[in-house]
């Protein structure tokens, strides 16, 4: 019996069309279904329409909607595909990671530069790759582009243009396709750690800051009064924090003593923060903020709307951030 794949559209540039204000996702899934079958005659494909929006319109609630569709449809399909905006597709893999950690079947996540309609687009190429990898009986979460298979919670768009948009950062692909085929790296698979049962709990509450030289402490009593319970904050280098003139690591210590979720990572890309490592770090963490070590900045703001939704204990935030709960982080041995 042939395999049967799921594809679930969200809209994205993908199914993108020209309207009057530019592109805008237009096509529903059945306009695309006898396309896609071209790149899958082994398999047996159905779709279904979750929204047809740009991905810069979609939010936490379509986050937890969508996961519990996938889990409701996981009983009746080997693997699942998920068309999706480039704009924000790493931010729902990440999320998807969370609530949807420990799922039997594969789940890819997947987009492309330019809409199926045209002619050069890459469209095709990455629902390819997506729908093969979905067939490929890898449980877990997924991004699937530019012939590349991601750790959903390791990927995140580098490029605004380029047909390689995507990488997996600070982890190794799950899967190339090149003239052998896809080859799948099983080593790097994440192995189911128990039961599946979608976990779709999430706290909004969150704000992402980057630092510049001369940011204002303050910033975090406002965010406090606005009933903000976590920060991710992006330090400098390894991830340290200024403590002279601006004394923002003292404001963070009064932050965390009142209850906030200080998350801290580094503003570069590559290799992760380390704040053991100088004075700024090491204040930072005697001040009570948490790690994120070599998460994406998507991964990470995730993983705090996951936790905070999970519970209110600080005592289990933090163990929380003590562990990989998805693949989405290295945490160094002592």
């Amino acid at each position: 019996m042939k395999k049967k794949i799921l594809i679930i559209n969200t809209g994205g540039t993908l199914s993108s069309v020209n309207g009057e204000n530019g592109l805008m996702p237009g096509m529903k899934s059945r306009d695309m279904l006898d396309e896609l079958r071209m790149v899958s005659r082994n398999l047996e494909l159905e779709t279904e329409d979750f929204c047809s929006v740009d991905s810069a319109n979609i939010f936490p609630e379509d986050w937890a909607r969508l996961a519990e569709l996938i889990a409701k449809r996981s009983r009746d399909y080997q693997g699942i595909a998920v068309i999706h905006g480039t704009d924000t597709l790493a931010y729902t893999a990440s999320m998807l990671s969370f609530m949807l950690q420990n799922i039997s079947i594969p789940v890819v996540v997947t987009g492309s530069q330019l809409s199926i309609a045209d002619p050069v687009a890459d469209a095709m190429e990455n629902c390819r790759c997506g729908i093969h990898m979905a067939a490929g009986g890898c449980p877990g979460v997924f991004v699937a582009f530019n012939r590349k298979v991601m750790l959903g919670c390791r990927a995140s768009k580098v490029r605004t243009m380029s047909f390689d948009a995507f990488e997996s950062i600070n982890y190794p692909y799950i899967g190339e396709i090149s003239s052998l085929g896809l080859h799948i790296c099983r080593e790097n698979l994440v192995e189911k750690r128990g039961i599946f049962r979608p976990q779709t709990s999430y706290s909004d509450k969150v704000f992402l800051l980057k630092l510049y030289p001369g940011t204002d402490p303050s910033i975090l009593d406002y965010l406090q009064e606005k009933g903000c319970r976590g920060v991710y904050v992006e330090g400098f280098g390894l991830g340290g924090m200024p403590f002279l003139k601006n004394d923002f690591i003292g404001a963070v210590k009064k932050a965390v003593e009142n209850g906030m979720v200080i998350l801290a990572g580094s503003q570069c890309r590559y290799e992760g923060s380390n704040l053991s490592v100088y004075e700024t770090g090491r204040r930072a963490l005697e001040s009570g903020v948490l790690q994120a070590y070599d998460m994406t900045a998507e991964a990470a703001m995730a993983k705090l709307m996951w936790v905070l939704g999970q519970t209110d204990s600080l005592r289990e935030i933090r163990e929380y951030f003590s562990v990989d709960i998805a693949g989405e982080v290295t945490i160094p041995k002592e």
